[in-house]
């Protein structure tokens, strides 16, 4: 009986691990094809390489598992909502990988300090494709739209969350991982999905979830 409780308990953080299933798709579609296109504006090149904006780009790993979990034990609601928003913006950036490719340039790397040696790794480990739009900016802002929908959560924490989901945002153009557009595709993919998620649990839970951050809800029917 006690093992059933706990089972019940850590359900909610089970489906966390739909996402490293569907970043199987992100490793497949890694690699250039016939056409592969080039977004890089006159900006894009003006903004210079600081390879300190690498610390911001890999602490999105256990910045994202660390919003889902205070967003799972704050408010069950917005919780499902932005991971189905997640998970729905997963999928439409794989699909936009396979029929619009795209690349950024990276530059070349000098030197073997810490940081030149982190940037190298995220080289090594991500090919430089798969850019438009930017997962790394499309999650980032989602826990951010997320954490301000969650009455529950302090308005100190909501802004340490904005920074670090902002800093992470910024991260991405000067590691040159992406590029400007990549951020605003991801951005407008980003709103359409969290209310697209608040549509698809109205109708399969019957619950009112928040459409948005404006229009967010504290007392919202529980989800299993």
């Amino acid at each position: 009986m006690k093992l059933n409780t706990h089972l019940q308990s850590l359900l909610p953080f089970l489906w966390l691990l739909v996402i490293p299933v569907l970043n199987i798709f992100y490793m497949v579609l890694n690699h250039g094809g016939e056409q592969v296109y080039n977004l890089m504006t006159d900006l894009d090149i003006a903004i210079p390489f600081l390879p300190v904006f690498i610390i911001p780009y890999v602490l999105w790993y256990p910045f994202l598992l660390g919003v889902f979990v205070l967003l799972c034990l704050r408010n069950r609601s917005i919780y499902y909502q932005t991971l189905l928003a997640v998970v729905l913006g997963l999928l439409g950036s794989y699909f936009i990988y396979y029929v619009f490719q795209t690349t950024v340039p990276r530059p070349e790397l000098h030197g073997n300090g810490i940081l030149i040696q982190m940037v190298k790794g995220i080289y090594t480990l991500d090919g430089p494709y798969n850019c438009f739009p930017s997962i790394h900016v499309l999650t980032s802002y989602l826990l951010w739209i997320g954490a301000r929908s969650c009455h529950a959560i302090p308005s100190s924490v909501k802004i340490m969350i904005g920074a670090m989901s902002w800093s992470i945002i910024l991260s991405t153009f000067f590691v040159k991982q992406h590029a400007l557009l990549d951020a605003i595709g991801a951005i407008v993919l980003a709103e359409i999905a969290f209310r697209f998620a608040a549509l698809l649990l109205r109708q399969l839970f019957g619950y009112r979830p928040a459409i948005s951050v404006r229009h967010a809800e504290e007392q919202q029917k529980p989800m299993p």
